[in-house]
This record gives C-alpha cells, structure tokens and sequence, in this order.
C-alpha cells in the first residue's frame, strides 16, 4: 500500500513538473507567433498640423513669395537581409519638414516572434550566421518594439541621436540575442 502511494506522488510531482515546464516553455519561445502575422501599414508622418511658418514681408518693389516647406527627405536607406529568420524589406531614415527624424520600414515581410526590438546599431551587416549575434557588441539605440512583421511602420529617431553614430539597423530579437534581419544604411 505505502509503495503505491509513494508512486502516485511521483508521478503527480511529475506531471505538476512537467505542466510547469511546458508553461514557461510556451511564455519563452512564444510558438503561435510562427504562425500569425502582425500586418501594419502606417502612413509616412508629415507635420500638417503645425501651423505654417510666418511670411516674411517683401520689401517694395520686391517680388519674393513665401516659401514651400520642403517635404520629407530621404537621409539614409538600404535592403533589408536575412539572418536568423528570412526578411525582406527596405528600411528609411527619413527627415521631416520639422526636422523630426523617423525610421521607415516599407514592405517589410519577416518572421513574427517574442520580444522583437528595431535597433539602430554601429555594426557591419553581415550576410549569413555571421552577422546574426554582431548588433548587440557594440553601440545601439532601440527604437521600441517591431509592430508587426509585414507592412510599412514608422518609428521616430530622438533628436539626441546622432544618426553618422550608427549604420545600419536591425531587426533585434532580445529574448534570444539575434537578429532576424538587417539593412546596411547609405
């Protein structure tokens, strides 16, 4: 008798053991995101609701009209390469009329995962296993997490940020130390 109640403890720890397991197991690596999309399709930010700046007054006999707010300005941009997972896309740091600066991903089509972050990093973007763990060596700015892993979404760059700091950016997965994909900025 004392032998079987032995044995069904163990195995009742075992089984309380095993659905722990399975349930730090499933917080950890996150598997239903393999197959689920996130889609975003975000418009480039503009700065309409600023007000406009003041006309300068002509001087007599001048013929000078206010000028146009020059749009936004392409500073940066390269593909997107595959690492860990296959990425496709093109990233953009783009300057508004503002001065404001944002990083653009257009078309972006990658892997959904646990804790993805889009970092601007002074690493070299490597194709292959080589470059899958280089981004966190050195210097990086994380502009917050990836909103989805298809579409077009904008992330502002801080004004403090310099951007001939960083050259490239990548797609960060900060729960397993690895890049899913990243772009060589020019």
């Amino acid at each position: 008798m004392a032998r079987n109640g032995k044995r069904r403890a163990l195995v009742l720890s075992a089984v309380v053991a095993a659905v722990v397991l399975a349930g730090v197991g499933l917080y950890w690596f996150q598997p239903w995101k393999l197959w689920t999309d996130e889609k975003v399709s975000e418009a480039l930010p503009s700065t309409s609701a600023l007000p406009p700046a003041p006309a300068a007054s002509p001087s007599a006999g001048s013929t000078a009209t206010p000028s146009a707010p020059a749009g936004p300005r392409t500073v940066a941009q390269g593909g997107l390469i595959s690492h860990e997972h296959t990425t496709t896309g093109r990233a953009r740091i783009v300057q508004l009329p503002d001065g404001s600066r944002t990083l653009r991903l257009e078309n972006l089509d990658t892997s959904n995962g646990p804790d993805l972050r889009v970092w601007l990093t002074d690493a070299p973007v490597k194709e292959g296993k080589a470059g899958w763990h280089v981004f966190d060596d050195g210097k990086y700015v994380s502009l917050g997490k990836l909103k989805g892993n298809k579409g077009d979404q904008n992330y502002p760059i801080p004004a403090d940020v310099q951007l001939a700091d960083y050259t490239s950016v990548t797609i960060w997965c900060d729960r397993f130390d690895v890049s899913f994909g990243a772009a060589e900025l020019a």
